[in-house]
Parts: structure tokens; C-alpha cells; sequence
């Protein structure tokens, strides 16, 4: 099977268990693909646990869970060093950090310290436990989600660190004909447990490879320097953006562009990236009422295509 079908079949597999939100799985997978890491923004119970789920088991990968709490240590994560008497020796014991698909529960419930050993083993992927650095899985992918900032108990993620994610999305209520069908159909769990896998890691890998390959024109590049410029200008936001986060609308819109069947970028795939990929790094100016993906938004609209 031609690897574009196995992609299209994946995100086929996903629609059946997340119902209504094809944008959002799109996104999703896109983010995998460009081998980012993915913020889920949302109140609980609207499918973020059965999201990443289901990606793992459609990809073939690992996956591990882990809930933050205001308690949750770095070693908790990382793992930890046991005596066992039997060899007479310290044996290292890995944490769940030790999986290719991470699912950061609520990870504005953890401490700045836990969040930022998270953050760092996201950036470096690997983590230094007791001295010793120790790489991480290839692929290593994390989807963290965490609840709205109005909430008991949370502690914000720094704009430095929000950084760290190539995307950040919301699932949103269902419709009403999805939560019908919710409300009606299989329990999603089950659904899961049942899932085909369609790739392996290795397919991922080749597939990520394939991303890297999709050709970005000059006058691509352009448009995409355009619209950083703007989030520069003082007009729209307080700070524009750095050059690590071009870099990281880059590499999403090429993700977007294959998962569009394409070997070359188009201004629409940046056009479909870009309120996830640069939203959650803004701030918006004064008070206009709209949020930074809504100003991305109106700010899209005022950089003409070359």
C-alpha cells in the first residue's frame, strides 16, 4: 500500500473514534508528523485521552500515561535507581518518560519543577537521571494537556515554555448529532482496545523523513516572513515571533502539505497551521476583545499573498 493511503486510512481510523472534530485530528497528526510536540487546551471529558490513544495505537507506538498532580517529582517521571540485593548493585528502574507516545495529563497541576523536567526532556529528548543521561524512544512524541487557566490548582506554563510545543489545539464540545452518537454508541475505550494498527514506528519515521523532503518555493518563504514581520509590528501582539517558532510553522505547513498529498507547500497549508502554531506563543495587544488564535486570524487577513 502506497504510504499517502496508510496516512489517509489513519486519519480515517481516528474520525470513527474522535466524532466531528476531523480539523483537530488533522492537526494531530500533522504535529506527529513534523516530529513536534502537541498542547491540548480544554475542560475535561471532551476526548483528549481517547485522542492520544487511539494516535499510538493506529502508529504502533508505546504509549504511557501519566497524571501531573501538585506532588508529581522529576524522578517520578524519569525513574529511579533500586538496590536489588540479588546483584549486589543499583539497578535503573525507567519511568513512563520512557515511551514514544507521552500523554501529560493536566500538566498545569504539576510544579514548575516537574513541568520544566517534562519540558526539557521534550527539547533535548533524552533525560539525566541520577547523573547518567539516558536517551528517550525514537519517535518521542508528547501530547500534554491542560485545563483553562481559570481553574483551582493550576500553575501557568510560561511563555518560554509554551514554546516548546508545535501546536497547541482545542477539541471543543462535540455537535449535536456527534454527541448523539456518543451518548448512543460503543464506549470509546472499547472502540480503542479495537483499533487496527495501520503504521508502524518505522513507517512514521520514513513518513517524517518524507516531511523534511516537501519542497517550500522563495516566494513560500516570503509570505511566511511576511506574516512573522506582522506579528512584529506592535500592531497585533506585544511580542512577534521568534525565529524558532518560523522555523516551527515551516515544518508544520510541510506536514500539512503531505497529509494534503502534495511535495510542496502551498499558502493555504500555511494559512491551516498557523492560529495552532504560533496562537499559543502571542500575546495579543490591548483589549480587543478576540484571543491570540482569533487575532492570528484577523492578522492573516491583513498580510496580502505576494
Amino acid at each position: 500500500m502506497h504510504p499517502q493511503e496508510k496516512l489517509e486510512q489513519v486519519l480515517h481510523q481516528l474520525n470513527t473514534v474522535i466524532v466531528g472534530k476531523s480539523a483537530q485530528i488533522q492537526d494531530c497528526v500533522a504535529c506527529l508528523l513534523a516530529g513536534g510536540h502537541l498542547l491540548i487546551e480544554d475542560v475535561p471529558g471532551v476526548g483528549k485521552t481517547t485522542l492520544a490513544h487511539a494516535l499510538a495505537r493506529s502508529f504502533g507506538l508505546h504509549f504511557s500515561r501519566v497524571q501531573f498532580t501538585s506532588d508529581l517529582m522529576p524522578s517520578d517521571l524519569s525513574g529511579v535507581s533500586i538496590y536489588e540485593r540479588g546483584k549486589e548493585s543499583f539497578v535503573f528502574h525507567p519511568g513512563p518518560i520512557f515511551a514514544q507516545v507521552l500523554l501529560a495529563d493536566e500538566i498545569n497541576r504539576a510544579s514548575p519543577k516537574t513541568q520544566s523536567a517534562l519540558l526539557e526532556a521534550m527539547e533535548e529528548k533524552q533525560v539525566t537521571a541520577e547523573g547518567e543521561t539516558r536517551a528517550l524512544p525514537v519517535p518521542f512524541f508528547v501530547i500534554a494537556t491542560q485545563n483553562p487557566h481559570d481553574q483551582l490548582g493550576t500553575y501557568a506554563l510560561p511563555e518560554s515554555q509554551l514554546d516548546r510545543f508545535l501546536m497547541r489545539i482545542s477539541l471543543g464540545y462535540p455537535d449535536r448529532a456527534a454527541e448523539r452518537g456518543l451518548l448512543t454508541g460503543q464506549d470509546r475505550r472499547d472502540l480503542v482496545a479495537s483499533m487496527d494498527q495501520l503504521m508502524s514506528p518505522q513507517d512514521l519515521l520514513d513518513a517524517q523523513q518524507r516531511v523534511l523532503q516537501v519542497h517550500a518555493s522563495d516566494a513560500l518563504l516570503d509570505y511566511v516572513q511576511d506574516l512573522i514581520a506582522a506579528t512584529r509590528s506592535g500592531q497585533w501582539f506585544l511580542q512577534g515571533l521568534s525565529p524558532r517558532a518560523g522555523i516551527a510553522v515551516i515544518r508544520a505547513a510541510k506536514a500539512q502539505a503531505l497529509l494534503s498529498g502534495r511535495d510542496y507547500v502551498a499558502p493555504d497549508d500555511v494559512q491551516a497551521i498557523l492560529p495552532q502554531s504560533i496562537g499559543h506563543r502571542l500575546i495579543p495587544v490591548g483589549d480587543a476583545g478576540r484571543g491570540a488564535v482569533e487575532q492570528v486570524r484577523a492578522m492573516v487577513q491583513s498580510v496580502p499573498l505576494a
